[in-house]
């Protein structure tokens, strides 16, 4: 009863006019990001943020919640038409949507896409509400040591997602952390890779890292390309619906993906992109017409975009429970809420119910509010796919510079942006993925205090971290999470091997 007590105060804050207006706005402008090849939704969050500093807490957390759940669904809408997916989680779409576009079934692609993510953002919503207070009350009870092992265990289970390359994740990560560490240290007031620089006494702002790989990354990346003229998407439809037959084999794959999509989606790391392709090969086992798929299988695009749609939100959970962000959106979410003077973790639920319950409340909003906006106005905002690179990313290039200034008001900051920039495209030419960095660049600071206090609270006993059951449990997920992908590929190896043979 109390956790439907907190829900109906959370939908009586969300509900406000106020703040159904923030989730439209939030939300259309979501939709638009998340279809523009190339923006993803912590792009799209990361340029925006700068403007939510003077909203409060709670409308600021509301609007990056619509912008975060309206790119997941305009993300497949690029995927369908044009073959290019919005951003990673999008991939999918692209197996069958495209193939149903190019068959004349579009206006069914476009709304089952709709649905799909309506009943997927709900359903985990609904799981969200569930596990939300019950993980911060688990949280509770971590001490110094605790904490730190949590951080180790989602920074050991991002590098351990790295596609193919654990050492390169690694590489990414201590190159997050190496960041973490500039500034003055909190404990013995020494200045660590400052360079003389004043300016850096204070440290590199972690938004700033994440405006910089993101935001200039990907405008960076698209220099080469900005003469190429793009795909031409289709702009006029008939009536954007599904028949019944096409629902009765959609409806089973998007019950059973959004579970699947919230879990993965609660692991640091993990993100739209895998719980979208492993519920997309899932339907793909399961299905009486396997050779169907990646020819237009209306199931095929309805089972990963619900599992995107619920990735997104089960993504939430560490970043409000823990104070662990889960993925690169909640991530800059987390980092929000810090520059307004929260700590997102065990305590969020009790100190600042409004919030966490008005955003969890958004959630079931914001999917409907979608749902209503992306079927009707589909034909309408397709249409942003005509705009031409050349205009479109100047305008991100000039949002992440003023987004970047109105952090901290310093110049210095302007050349960090642009190495980073940089920096964002080197990664991407080497196959070096950036969520490590970007993770280690947020929990770096707190993980070395964490570290720090419960050395020093154990009088230098290194087995403080390894005493309490939860220590020892987060210690065997840092282990599984280390060897598993290791057996794994020495398997694949020996496969490969016997194959061959």
């Amino acid at each position: 009863m109390d956790i439907l007590t907190n829900l109906m105060n959370g939908f009586s804050v969300a509900l406000q006019p106020y703040y159904l207006f923030l989730i439209l706005v939030g939300g259309i402008l979501g939709t638009v990001i998340g279809m523009l090849p190339g923006l993803g939704p912590a792009t799209g969050v990361a340029i925006l943020l700068p403007m939510t500093f003077s909203m409060g807490p709670t409308a600021s957390l509301i609007t990056m919640m619509g912008v975060y759940i309206g790119a997941m669904f305009g993300g497949s809408r690029s995927s369908i038409l044009i073959n290019t997916p919005g951003d990673g989680a999008a991939l999918a779409a692209t197996f069958d949507g495209y193939p149903m576009a190019m068959k004349g079934k579009a206006e069914s692609a476009l709304a089952i896409s709709a649905i799909a993510s309506l009943i997927g953002g709900t359903i985990a919503a609904v799981l969200m509400t569930l596990m939300a207070e019950p993980v911060a009350g688990l949280a509770v009870k971590f001490g110094p040591a605790e904490y730190f092992l949590l951080m180790v265990a989602a920074l050991s289970m991002t590098v351990s997602m790295s596609k193919g390359n654990m050492l390169k994740g690694f590489l990414s990560m201590c190159i997050g952390l190496a960041i973490s560490t500039v500034g003055i240290d909190g404990q013995s007031g020494l200045q660590r890779f400052t360079f003389g620089v004043l300016e850096l006494q204070t440290g590199i702002d972690f938004l700033v890292v994440i405006i910089g790989i993101y935001a200039l990354g990907e405008v960076f990346k698209s220099f080469r390309t900005l003469s190429e003229g793009g795909k031409k998407a289709q702009t006029k439809f008939k009536r954007i619906w599904i028949s019944k037959e096409e629902w009765k084999r959609s409806k089973w794959p998007i019950l059973r993906s959004a579970p699947v999509g919230f879990i993965i989606g609660a692991l640091p790391g993990a993100g739209g992109t895998m719980a979208s392709l492993m519920c997309y090969n899932n339907e793909k086992q399961l299905s009486k017409n396997k050779e169907e798929f990646g020819h237009g299988a209306i199931e095929g695009l309805a089972a990963p975009e619900s599992a995107n749609n619920a990735a997104s939100i089960g993504a939430m959970i560490p970043m409000l429970s823990l104070g662990v962000p889960g993925s690169g959106t909640t991530a800059v979410m987390m980092g929000a809420l810090l520059m307004l003077g929260i700590q997102p973790g065990p305590l969020l639920f009790a100190q600042h119910p409004d919030t966490a319950w008005g955003l969890i409340a958004s959630m079931f909003v914001a999917n409907v509010i979608l749902a209503i906006v992306n079927i009707p106005l589909a034909g309408v905002l397709v249409r942003l796919l005509a705009i031409p690179p050349k205009v479109l990313y100047p305008i991100v290039l000039s949002l992440a510079f003023v987004g970047c200034y109105a952090i901290s008001a310093s110049v210095v900051d302007f050349y960090i942006l642009i190495i980073l920039g940089v920096a964002g495209v080197i990664m991407g030419r080497l196959d070096i993925p950036t969520s490590p960095m970007i993770l280690a660049a947020i929990v770096g600071g707190q993980m070395e205090q964490s570290f720090r206090q419960g050395y020093r609270i154990s009088n230098q006993d290194l087995s403080v971290f390894m005493n309490s059951g939860i220590a020892k449990g987060l210690l065997v997920v840092i282990l599984l999470s280390i060897l598993l992908p290791i057996i794994s590929a020495i398997r694949a190896k020996a496969a490969k091997r016997k194959v061959a043979a």
